[in-house]
């Protein structure tokens, strides 16, 4: 029942948001915009697109080797996966089956491959956030003037995500740096719960430390962010090149200010990242830059499926190549702890 309910939830969720992304657009139009999109720049975003991916890869495996060497055809294998499973998943599965994934491949703890996961993700937020910081203070264009109301919010909700992913971070770096307090915290634990639960609580905390090596070397960290640059910066290069595709009016440095707002759209539970993406797009393109509302919305449905669609394909690809189909994947995402004995 429910799962029932929260079905109805999504679905209705879905509705809303197609019905404003599509409200008082003319779909011949829209059409029209499309076939019309210039094929050279669209090949050049999906290029950048797998680009992410694979440098997406590469910083994971960089992140990966206080835990252990992994190659990069594993690590490349398990992110496509990853991304490919939290297009078609809900509640971003593919961020649980990434790590169990990978450790059918390596000899490696998948509870400390999470970890890395979950500081990839504030690693990538706060780089999201400085992009952000420069359009507003070195790239706004007439962007202000067009709309100062949503420039002021994006600005502002830049800045307290900017907050919060350095607060995160600070977090991550306390339990790296003192995972004795969390093993005298587990000793107290075992006095008022059974020995065999504290016991497996104690093994999942330490492995999840030990994904942390990264942070307890702050060179190592500033390597990984330095990383996350050019990752970013090649989804904005894939976000423009869209753009470019479809005669919109949109600097390079404008995919600064979109991207955070598509984050943000992505953010929202439907399948596929459908409605909430295209909403994101439209809104950011016809606020930000006065895109006509038809040619935003057809520029969107051609990136989202740009974005999304290789990268889902080669995802299933791999994960058809272990055995796994979708309902594998989703088995694997609420029991992920089945998928390896190296938890």
């Amino acid at each position: 029942m429910q799962l029932k309910v929260r079905a109805i939830l999504v679905l209705a969720l879905l509705a809303g948001l197609l019905s404003l992304f599509l409200r008082n657009v003319d779909l011949s139009l829209v059409w029209t915009h499309i076939v019309s999109a210039d094929p050279g720049w669209l090949t050049f975003s999906v290029a950048t697109m797998l680009l992410n991916l694979a440098l997406r890869a590469r910083r994971w495996q960089f992140l990966l080797e206080p835990l252990g060497q992994t190659t990069f055809a594993n690590a490349f294998r398990a992110t496509t996966v990853g991304f490919a499973a939290s297009g078609l998943l809900p509640a971003r599965a593919g961020e649980v089956i990434r790590p169990y994934f990978l450790s059918r491949y390596e000899r490696m703890s998948a509870t400390g491959a999470f970890a890395t996961v979950i500081l990839e993700r504030f690693l990538d937020l706060l780089v999201v956030q400085l992009l952000l910081a420069a359009f507003v203070f070195v790239f706004p264009g007439d962007v202000e003037s067009r709309n100062p109301s949503l420039f002021t919010a994006v600005k502002w909700g830049g800045a307290a995500a900017a907050v919060g992913s350095l607060a995160g971070l600070g977090m991550l770096f306390l339990v790296a740096k003192n995972p004795e307090r969390l093993r005298k915290g587990l000793q107290r634990l075992e006095g008022v719960s059974p020995k065999s639960f504290a016991g497996t609580v104690g093994r999942i905390v330490e492995r999840f430390t030990q994904g942390l090596g990264t942070i307890r070397r702050p060179s190592r960290l500033f390597l990984a962010l330095v990383w996350s640059f050019p990752l970013w910066l090649s989804i904005d290069a894939g976000i423009w090149s869209a753009a470019v595709a479809f005669g919109l009016n949109v600097p390079f440095t404008g995919s600064f200010v979109i991207v955070p707002i598509l984050t943000l759209g992505v953010a929202v539970p439907t399948p596929g990242y459908i409605g909430g993406f295209h909403e994101a797009f439209r809104l950011s393109a016809t606020a930000f830059y006065g895109v006509s509302n038809d040619r935003a919305v057809a520029a969107a449905i051609v990136l989202h499926a740009l974005s999304f669609g290789p990268a889902v394909i080669l995802g299933l690809v791999f994960a058809a190549q272990a055995g796994l189909n979708l309902g594998g994947l989703r088995r694997l995402a609420e029991h992920p702890q089945e998928g390896q004995a190296n938890v």
